[in-house]
């Protein structure tokens, strides 16, 4: 099973922080922050299944620029399937949560551009945490993105070589917001924005976890880039991991 990502991690410790925390909504009423309680939180696992033949991933030839030329073969990333097990499908709890609300990290997630490839090719983030994007190529990249939720903007960034870093913060709820580089049309990422740090990106090996959840009823969503969402409801018990799978049908390779 995977680890969760390093963003839910920093999300988790500041549950545990912020127990008590309170902030201002908008129209100037407290808030209560949730604290993840880890002597009843439960946890969700399972695998992501492809159910047939994947359509063959193509090589890319990124010959068209120079400083992108590594030597190393590169393929798309739209059907990542190994031995039947899916990876880069997201997968969040959508409902359950009741009136609870989660503290937002300060620390940006971080989508990187290096060897002319966005990586990670598929993460989360909390509504309002920075995504940071960064230019670690000797080639000039950009950053566009076009959500489609009221209160999340147009993204257009252009970054110079090796350049530092821009921040952008997401206002709505949006699953798989596309990530382009105008540059390189190869250039391919997701986005996901979501109220309450329970997500997780299936691994090499199809798996993902999720940790940390009350005792409860969940609906969670498993999305994938092409192949959409498939949702399932789960119920957590005190200190249990519950197990959810979920099985994309193969489509013509």
């Amino acid at each position: 099973m995977i680890r969760i990502g390093k963003s839910m991690a920093l999300a988790a410790c500041m549950l545990l922080a912020c127990a008590g925390c309170r902030k201002q909504s908008g129209d100037g009423t407290a808030v209560n922050f949730t604290a993840i309680d880890w002597n009843t939180a439960g946890t969700i696992s399972g695998t992501i299944h492809y159910s047939g033949t994947p359509p063959k991933r193509v090589e890319i030839d990124m010959a068209q620029d120079p400083a992108c030329v590594f030597g190393d073969k590169n393929f798309t990333e739209q059907y990542v399937v190994n031995h039947g097990a899916m990876q880069n499908v997201f997968v969040y709890v959508k409902d359950g949560l009741g009136n609870r609300v989660y503290p937002v990290p300060s620390d940006p997630v971080v989508m990187d551009q290096k060897s002319c490839r966005y990586i990670p090719h598929v993460m989360g983030v909390m509504i309002g945490q920075p995504v940071q994007f960064t230019n670690n190529d000797s080639t000039m990249h950009n950053i566009h993105m076009m959500p489609q939720a009221d209160g999340n903007q147009t993204v257009d960034i252009s970054q110079p070589p090796n350049a530092g870093s821009d921040q952008r913060v997401f206002h709505s709820p949006e699953a798989m917001i596309p990530v382009r580089c105008n540059n390189h049309p190869w250039m391919q990422a997701f986005l996901n924005v979501v109220n309450n740090p329970f997500y997780a990106v299936s691994d090499a090996e199809g798996h993902f976890t999720i940790k940390g959840l009350p005792p409860g009823t969940y609906t969670i969503v498993a999305d994938q880039e092409k192949l959409g969402e498939k949702t399932a409801t789960v119920t957590v018990a005190a200190k249990q991991t519950a197990a959810q799978d979920f099985t994309y049908e193969g489509v013509a390779p």
